[in-house]
């Protein structure tokens, strides 16, 4: 490469065969030093040649979790004589193997006693996991999020005040922190839960550095280290545990006993505590005190799983009520016939695994979301699940209003906890802290 004294990323990109967005990766990855003249960025030349020489043997791009670039680790072995370089190999099997203690959930369930434990819930969405909590006896403090309609409806359906706004903003953080501590009014906070999204985690090596999304998990690990709550309990879906070869949920458990707290993590299913779907969630409970970390016990067999049927088939003839998030869509006749002939527990369409699935009648519903514009299909008549049907089936109580367009209603069901999993957890946590 003729020397200069700057390069383009074009020239880097040239010079290694990758693409100008790789490059451009590396860069915002600060793995590759640059500065910016006139708008554009230019790669000195000696970054430009450490750089080369560090990668040119290979056009692979890793990433750590958080989209960082891992460069090439050379190893030294001999061969015939020869020094060799070669990148050291990643672990792919790192998952870590369940280590879990079941606290029987099932004597308290029907009245839980009050609790003076307390609570703040980061990523709230319309309130899934803090009714939950609510149900279990936990006094609600503050919830966090950036949804403006799932706001209204928390607003609505709680005591408890909401924030709103973008928890990576200092200003946001700063709000929540001066709300938790005027609505604790000297009490102590017991718990910080919350269900950071996971996508920014991709499952593949090239995803892009500077997505926004892998920093909120980093936040709520912030949070929890500014509160120093007891508890802090997260919440995601169950293929986080597969991600990077499982190297993400080992990246959590050491992240959070970083700062104080033991983790234990297991999936679990809410059909197995009354919803009538099967939905399944990874949940990881740590504490900072001591205590040992209980998950709730399944009280239910599949075979005694609330159905779809028991659910909601009151709800076939109820009327049309806005007001109740009961407002059936319209569909076209030949929409309604397709929607005839699906077969219960099977996708309206093909290229579909999760979205427009047809519902079980006589068992627990099949995962409840709302995807890209997919919601599930009513077992019984030709049109998809209304709000206040899929609210049913995540377990939300009739008297939980949802606020927004009906569109919006949708994606704040479909991406709530459902509320009777919360409960089951929040006893689980209380199990842990109280002569229960």
């Amino acid at each position: 490469m003729e020397k200069k004294d700057f390069y383009s990323i074009e020239e880097i990109a040239g010079q290694l065969q990758l693409s100008v967005k790789s490059i451009r990766r590396y860069v915002a990855a600060r793995a590759l030093d640059s500065i910016k003249i006139g708008g554009t960025y230019r790669i000195p030349f000696a970054a430009a040649e450490k750089f080369i020489s560090n990668i040119k043997s290979s056009n692979e791009i890793n990433y750590d979790l958080f989209g960082n670039v891992i460069l090439p680790k050379p190893s030294i072995k001999k061969e015939k004589g020869q020094i060799k370089k070669t990148r050291m190999a990643v672990p792919t099997n790192v998952c870590c193997k369940d280590d879990v203690l079941w606290a029987d959930v099932s004597k308290y369930w029907e009245q839980p006693p009050k609790s003076d434990m307390t609570f703040v819930d980061l990523f709230c969405g319309a309130g899934g996991l803090s009714r939950g909590f609510e149900m279990a006896g936990l006094n609600g403090i503050c919830g966090l999020d950036f949804f403006k309609e799932a706001g209204e409806t928390y607003s609505r359906n709680f005591e408890h005040p909401f924030v709103y706004g973008d928890i990576t903003k200092d200003e946001i953080k700063d709000t929540f922190y001066s709300t938790v501590k005027k609505q604790l009014n000297g009490r102590h906070l017991n718990i910080v839960a919350g269900g950071f999204p996971c996508q920014g985690f991709s499952m593949a090596g090239n995803r892009i550095a500077d997505d926004p999304r892998n920093s909120l998990y980093k936040e709520m690990l912030k949070i929890v280290e500014q509160l120093q709550p007891d508890f802090v309990v997260c919440e995601n879906v169950k293929g986080l545990r597969s991600m990077l070869g499982g190297a993400v949920e080992k990246k959590i458990i050491s992240d959070y006993e970083s700062i104080g707290y033991e983790m234990r993590v297991t999936t679990l299913c809410a059909a197995d505590y009354y919803t009538p779907q099967k939905r399944e969630r990874v949940i990881f409970i740590g504490n900072r005190i001591g205590l040992d970390n209980y998950h709730p016990k399944p009280i239910l067999a599949p075979q005694d799983y609330v159905t779809t049927g028991q659910a909601i088939g009151d709800l076939i003839n109820h009327p049309e009520d806005s007001s109740f998030n009961h407002v059936p869509s319209k569909h076209s006749e030949e929409m309604q016939k397709r929607m005839s002939e699906c077969p219960e527990g099977k996708s309206l369409y093909a290229g579909y695994s999760d979205a427009w699935k047809k519902c079980p009648w006589n068992e627990a519903s099949c995962t409840i979301k709302e995807n890209h514009g997919g919601v599930n299909v009513h077992p019984k008549l030709p049109r998809v699940l209304t709000a206040r049907e899929m609210a049913r089936l995540q377990s939300f109580p009739d008297d939980f209003i949802f606020e927004g367009k009906k569109a919006k209603q949708l994606v704040q069901i479909g991406n709530a906890v459902p509320c009777f999993l919360g409960k089951a957890i929040g006893l689980s946590v209380r199990f842990s802290n109280e002569d229960l």
